[in-house]
């Protein structure tokens, strides 16, 4: 078997407050703002870490599929209230100043930077709809 060339473009995370969620991805975490296209009452906000312009995550709309029916999205909003909708791992060779800058910036702390018995060294915070950040350190 032989590898494909192929790589992650962009991930897909809800957002329930475009201009929450632009704010955190972009003024806390640092993130470029690559698009932001509305349609229809709706928001696509595309951001991604700078130097990587390769990967992108998009905050969408949660239920503009409109195949989602009216119990779908009902489920879906309380599933990203408790924050088990979606989320993310992000890596960092500086976690404890990322951690701060976070803190710093409001976010929902999950925990602080731990040692984790699985064997890396992590954080956990929520963004504003709810989705978990899990960022793990590089060594």
């Amino acid at each position: 078997m032989t590898a494909m060339d192929i790589t992650i473009h962009a991930s897909f995370l809800p957002h329930d407050d475009p201009d929450a969620s632009l704010a955190f991805y972009r003024d806390v975490l640092g993130f470029e703002v690559r698009n932001d296209v509305g349609y229809d009452g709706m928001r696509w906000i595309t951001v991604g870490p700078a130097g990587q312009p390769d990967t992108s995550i998009v905050l969408e709309p949660p239920a503009a599929d409109l195949g989602i029916t009216d119990d779908e999205r009902r489920t879906i909003a309380e599933m990203m209230a408790k924050g088990t909708y979606a989320g993310i791992l992000l890596a960092t060779a500086d976690l404890d100043g990322i951690f701060e800058r976070l803190r710093a910036g409001g976010a929902e702390i999950v925990h602080e930077p731990t040692e984790q018995p699985y064997g890396v060294r992590d954080c956990a915070v929520r963004d504003p709809a709810g989705n978990l950040i899990r960022i793990n350190e590089l060594r």
